[in-house]
């Protein structure tokens, strides 16, 4: 037999002992890339490839490219922030789409008398690192019951939107019934148009614009406190992590195109369980969650949300959305398969250390912050086919990679030579071949693949391998 032809089978045995288990099951694990963080609450991007880091007490701050934390705060709002209680302070910042041209970005903070404000700063004309604390213009103002619950999240949507999750404005139990009450904004997810109007306007699709009784910039009711939240950046899905009362923590998620309208549940219903029935519509109308789990040694106390994966490092993370919980440190990835939701429990990750946020890099990459060490963690993945591939063959290059069936190998072929394609999966079936390939550059189309991890193989004089991932 050949011996490349030799390597290639024992490559393929290899696979199916000790990576086809793991396909569709990462293992993640964090790695530390910057500390000395003060209570970090938030991570965001601006679309390039710094990393904003909100503190509690109102400064935000910058990890360079280069990975070095700037000197200077990006904004140190401190003279306006209240801080003085566990689920107060500077809580949330989102990036206007066009922040290359016009410098937006907004942030949620709790006020002196104890309001959530949402207000809009830009970035000076001199200085990308810095932004202009005189620019400040308040969006919103919204009183708030107690000095929990305050919610604090904020997000552009696909849409263009600026959304905004709000608790039920604390206590315990919701004893004001906010997140079911359609005249007030706590409890809910809204929707407005910050790029019209004054300060902002509404959009004219929002579920209950067109209803006198409903406040206009709600998008969706039934929320207890739903800390943090998130938009799938390449299908639009919405994922809510909604903190439970006593018993249940869980997810809700949104699909893309949504007409809004939803009722999450709240006080009605903790999780998947009863809590107070009074006032309430019928089970029937309302969202469930998608997962839920117990106050127990199994689970924890405080959900925190994270994001979808979409990076390019880790193809086995490829579409799981990864969340944790504060209190118990503990990690979940859940991955929807149509209609079906199929979660993986990762383990304990981070102890007592409180996860306090997710975040992405303008690459998809993903982060947590630690609130009790002032640590900012970058999400990795242990069980990769990189390394495998790599040891019995020079390596084609595959771009895009991830794709959706349609993708460029790229390799020198000075001498001329003749090559056949093989791609196949990880069971080791043969789902298309090529033969006679001498170009350097080869364009493939397979729209029809499922999603998943495949391998390329170009067999002539030399053997030529890559790893390829399908995806949406």
């Amino acid at each position: 037999m050949n011996k490349n032809y030799q390597k290639f089978w024992i490559f393929l045995a290899i696979l199916w002992v000790n990576v086809l288990p793991l396909v569709g099951q990462p293992e993640i694990e964090l790695v530390s890339i910057a500390s000395g963080f003060d209570s970090p609450v938030d991570i965001a991007n601006a679309g390039d490839e710094r990393l904003f880091i909100v503190e509690k007490e109102g400064l935000i701050k910058i990890i360079n490219a280069d990975g070095e934390v700037e000197e200077t705060p990006f904004l140190d709002i401190q003279s306006v922030v209240n801080d003085n209680a566990s689920e107060r302070g500077l809580l949330g910042l989102a990036f206007h789409p066009e922040y290359s041209t016009n410098g937006y970005f907004f942030v949620n903070y709790t006020e002196a008398g104890g309001g959530s404000v949402v207000s809009r700063y830009q970035v000076s004309e001199n200085d990308p690192d810095e932004a202009t604390t005189s620019s400040a213009k308040v969006i919103l103002r919204v009183d708030q019951d107690f000095g929990n619950h305050n919610g604090g999240d904020i997000a552009f949507g696909p849409d263009g939107y600026l959304y905004i999750g709000f608790g039920d404005g604390g206590s315990g139990g919701d004893p004001n019934d906010r997140g079911q009450e359609l005249t007030s904004l706590l409890g809910k997810m809204l929707r407005i148009d910050i790029d019209n109007g004054d300060p902002y306007a509404i959009p004219a699709d929002n579920p209950f614009a067109e209803i006198d009784a409903v406040l206009d910039e709600i998008w969706s009711i039934g929320l207890r406190n739903p800390w943090r939240w998130s938009f799938d950046r390449e299908t639009g899905d919405m994922w809510i992590a909604d903190v439970g009362q006593g018993i249940v923590e869980e997810v809700s998620f949104e699909p893309a195109g949504s007409s809004g309208g939803l009722n999450y549940g709240w006080r009605c219903y903790e999780g998947d369980r009863e809590f107070n029935l009074e006032n309430c519509v019928s089970a029937s109308q309302l969202t469930d969650p998608v997962f839920t789990y117990n106050h127990d040694p199994s689970g924890g106390l405080s959900i925190t949300g994270g994001f979808v994966y979409r990076g390019q490092k880790y193809p086995l993370l490829e579409g799981h959305y990864i969340f944790g919980d504060y209190a118990s440190g503990r990690f979940w990835t859940t991955v929807k398969e149509g209609n079906n939701f199929t979660t993986e429990v990762q383990g304990v990750l981070m102890g007592n250390s409180q996860l306090s946020s997710f975040g992405e890099g303008v690459d998809g990459e993903m982060y947590v912050a630690a609130y009790n060490q002032g640590i900012i963690y970058q999400v990795t993945e242990t069980n990769q086919v990189t390394s495998i591939a790599e040891e019995i063959g020079e390596a084609v290059a595959i771009y895009p990679n991830p794709t959706n069936g349609r993708f460029v190998l790229s390799f020198e072929n000075s001498r001329n030579e003749s090559f056949e394609l093989r791609v196949l999966d990880v069971s080791g079936k043969l789902v298309y071949s090529q033969e006679e390939i001498r170009s350097d550059k080869v364009e493939i189309d397979l729209p029809e693949l499922p999603l998943g991890v495949y391998l390329v193989r170009l067999a002539g004089e030399r053997v030529l391998t890559g790893k390829l991932m399908i995806r949406e």
